[in-house]
């Protein structure tokens, strides 16, 4: 296949010579570096390569060029190659105009001249932002082919599942797809059993379940030892930190989640205040890499799996998944986070996975290009959804029950939708009915301040109006309070039956619940702050209270 491109801009000829022959030394193997003296040569080299079907990975640009500057440049770029990560090359004294780029045209990273030396100033970085592009680019896939008819609930939930566990697959809509037509009657499939899952070497599944996919796939079902120091339940931030920190300090340590890794977090388009990240980083990305480093440090992984529930014996906890398995463990820590709450109202139910979605912005992209989006809720998951989703739908109307987000979202998101002109929000409106056949097809809106209601085609409805724990499963010992989040510490301390509970001489460690060696963290546990980095934090803080407890026992 032909290389994807790294284009390099610069007006002075010394500096250009110098950063292609540095970018060609690292990335050659894998890149074609290409080079232009100005930006209008940049930008008709871009055109060229858009006509003949070229990827470009990576625009790294002078900040101060005399017909176009930098951030002109890669803002007119974007448009071109709106997935190719945008580097700003410049000195010390326009650092100011870097940073403001950062909101401005989506800027990636800037770099401060000179860059020497490379190893240490400009490798790391690029590295960084390559295998960023190589996680969202969409080149043809010779891999998994998934084919099934547009708002399929089970399709959506196959396309959750692959997306969720970083799985690069391939969707053709069977209606609109002469490639997805003919594979289906060359295997003489019946189109009304779609969807169906082609892999590479010819097989395929038709109308399959998430545990039949998974198998497939060599995503590991099954635990690999009797006893572990500490299993943790729950994959999200919290969980994939716990994990880290188990492992790279020598714990047995099995990680379990029911979907995939990143929870609630990994399905988030953008996150933008995560500490090191300037340009933010994607909820999968964030999973990515946190997967592939507890993996390396030892930790086990078991996907699909769900617990449903726990018992205790003699000190030990014994985990009883909901396919009949048994694991014994010396230690819990519960990460489950929490749900999206579902919207209830009548119609809205009908139509989960066929126009009306929870957290799956990134899955259905593909899926409301040119069209009207409807978001119900005023969160920050709400308003990275809605960002992402304004560059391929031809507008997104936010539905909130206030009269502005400030009190419910961050700044610079709320700065973000303000400028974006195919955004709109609709204060004090709330969605009452749904309405279709096999799909969502009309949303009733009600103003909450005039009572008027308002019936408006709607093909798709995105739904972030807050989110509840996932606990029900655990055990009656485990103490929640009355919104279901797990008590933990000195909460668990001021409960009027705590002496008749607890039965140690010691107190309650700081994340620990009202059972001894259960520990609780991140988004589950009463009194959290509902922030990524807290929960991994938290994660890797709780890792140290296991050790206390283990030294116990």
């Amino acid at each position: 296949m032909t290389k994807p491109v790294i284009l390099c801009i610069d007006d002075d000829p010394q500096v250009l010579r110098a950063i292609a022959r540095d970018l060609k030394e690292r990335y050659r193997t894998t890149y074609q570096v290409l080079s232009a003296a100005t930006g209008a040569e940049a930008l008709e080299l871009l055109a060229e390569l858009r006509k003949t079907g070229r990827a470009v990975a990576l625009l790294l640009s002078d900040h101060r060029m005399p017909d176009l500057n930098g951030v002109q440049f890669l803002d007119q770029a974007r448009q071109l190659f709106p997935e190719a990560q945008r580097v700003l090359l410049t000195g010390y004294a326009d650092t100011e105009a870097a940073i403001k780029a950062i909101n401005e045209v989506q800027l990636h990273y800037y770099l401060l001249k000179p860059w020497d030396p490379p190893e240490e100033k400009l490798y790391p970085v690029l590295d960084d932002l390559l295998e960023a592009w190589q996680f969202t680019h969409t080149a043809e896939l010779v891999g998994l082919k998934l084919i099934g008819h547009p708002f399929s609930p089970k399709a959506h939930a196959l396309k959750d599942f692959l997306s969720g566990n970083l799985v690069p697959y391939r969707w053709l809509e069977y209606q609109t797809s002469a490639a997805a037509q003919e594979l289906v009657a060359l295997n003489g499939l019946d189109p009304l059993q779609l969807p169906v899952l082609f892999f590479e070497d010819g097989s395929y599944l038709l109308s399959p379940g998430i545990g039949e996919v998974a198998a497939k796939i060599g995503l590991h079902a099954t635990a690999g030892a009797d006893l572990y120091d500490v299993i943790i339940i729950g994959a999200g931030p919290a969980g994939l930190a716990a994990a880290v920190y188990g492992a790279s300090e020598g714990l047995k340590t099995l990680l379990i989640d029911k979907r995939a890794p990143g929870g609630q977090a990994g399905t988030s388009s953008r996150i933008e205040n995560y500490l090191g990240f300037p340009a933010g980083l994607s909820g999968g990305e964030l999973a990515q890499r946190a997967t592939v480093q507890a993996t390396r440090l030892g930790a086990e992984f078991l996907i699909p799996q769900e617990v449903g529930h726990i018992a205790l014996q003699n000190g030990y906890k014994i985990l009883h998944l909901l396919d009949g398995t048994q694991l014994t463990t010396k230690s819990v820590v519960v990460t489950t986070g929490v749900d999206y709450r579902k919207l209830d109202v009548p119609g809205v139910h009908d139509f989960t996975g066929a126009g009306v979605y929870y957290g799956a912005a990134t899955t259905e992209a593909s899926a409301c290009r040119g069209q009207d989006v409807y978001i119900t809720g005023g969160g920050n998951s709400a308003g990275q959804a809605a960002m992402y989703l304004s560059q391929v739908a031809r507008s997104v109307i936010i539905l909130i029950r206030g009269e502005s987000l400030a009190a419910t979202m961050s700044a610079y998101l709320i700065e973000q939708i303000r400028t974006t002109p195919n955004i709109t929000i609709r204060g004090f409106t709330e969605v009452v009915a749904g309405a279709g056949t096999d799909r969502l097809t009309h949303l009733t809106l009600r103003n909450s301040r005039t009572g008027q209601q308002q019936t408006v085609p709607a093909p798709t409805l995105f739904v972030f109006i807050g989110a509840k724990p996932f606990t029900d499963w655990l055990p009656a010992e485990v103490l929640k309070n009355p919104h279901g989040f797990v008590l933990t510490g000195r909460d668990v301390q001021l409960q009027p039956d705590f002496r008749q509970r607890w039965r140690l001489p010691r107190e309650p460690h700081l994340l620990e619940t009202s059972v001894p060696g259960i520990f609780a963290a991140g988004d589950v546990r009463a009194g959290a702050m509902a922030r990524v980095a807290s929960a991994t934090g938290e994660g890797a803080t709780a890792i140290s209270f296991v050790h206390r407890y283990l030294a116990e026992v």
